[in-house]
């Protein structure tokens, strides 16, 4: 049986993963969905205008989600260890926990972000940077 911190790890990789899927289809569904995912107005701008700059920073911050799941999942043992594991994950964490923490504030100056998907996703980023914490510490012990 795996321990929990292998666990804490997938699940984190997980949500980083579904995240950058939700934030590509964006491009392919179009501005409904940019809207609908809260991007910023120029963003949605770029969508409806059919410009590259939706393209091109969605991908860019898909690729970042993605480089958060390689993380935990290198964590977790299943690939090589990658370089400043320990450092990585340390950050991940704390910029979940920031994000996740900063959504009640956030809210009081961006009402868009008092929806239910608003508060939903800041309670979700919250529990990842909890579980990319625990993995870290887990890895601590176990792997570094």
């Amino acid at each position: 049986m795996k321990s929990t911190g292998f666990v804490a790890l997938l699940l984190g990789a997980l949500i980083a993963i579904v995240t950058a899927v939700a934030h590509m289809s964006c491009i392919l569904i179009g501005p409904s969905c940019f809207k609908a995912q809260l991007a910023p107005p120029h963003i949605v701008r770029s969508a409806m205008e059919g410009t590259s700059t939706a393209v091109i920073e969605t991908t860019i911050v898909s690729s970042l989600f993605l480089a958060c799941a390689l993380f935990a999942i290198s964590g977790a043992g299943l690939i090589r260890r990658l370089p400043f594991l320990k450092s990585a994950l340390i950050t991940i964490s704390l910029i979940c926990l920031v994000r996740g923490v900063a959504t009640i504030p956030l809210s009081f100056y961006e009402p868009v972000l008092r929806s239910t998907y608003g508060i939903i996703s800041g309670f979700i980023w919250f529990l990842a940077g909890c579980l990319y914490l625990y993995g870290f510490f887990w890895v601590r012990q176990t792997r570094l």
